[in-house]
């Protein structure tokens, strides 16, 4: 197997690993245009600086979806609104929100 299969195959796995949707409805024009990018290349003279930028490519992604992992392991509260966040904060420290009193226009 070349290097340029290898490369291009390694994308296309952080690709798959990187999307939240389900593989039926991902988009297939990114991985269509990577495949593109690659058969396009595979003549070129530059060839060497192309699979090293892939490959940088590949690195981002996998930073890119480690990066997210460790945020939602080691920072819970980061996806949550400012109330949530508030009340998530208070309770970790053992303290609870005050029950606000609702406004009744009778």
């Amino acid at each position: 197997m070349s290097s340029t299969t290898a490369t291009y195959r390694s994308i296309l796995r952080e690709f798959n690993k990187a999307s939240t949707s389900a593989r039926a409805t991902r988009n297939k024009v990114i991985s269509s245009n990577i495949r593109a990018l690659f058969e396009k290349q595979r003549e070129g003279e530059e060839r060497e600086r192309f699979l090293y930028d892939m490959q940088n490519f590949k690195t981002f992604m996998q930073s890119q979806r480690i990066h997210k992992e460790l945020l939602e392991r080691y920072n819970p509260l980061h996806d949550l609104n400012t109330e949530e966040r508030i009340k998530a904060t208070a309770r970790r420290v053992g303290l609870d929100m005050p029950v606000q009193a609702e406004n009744k226009d009778d």
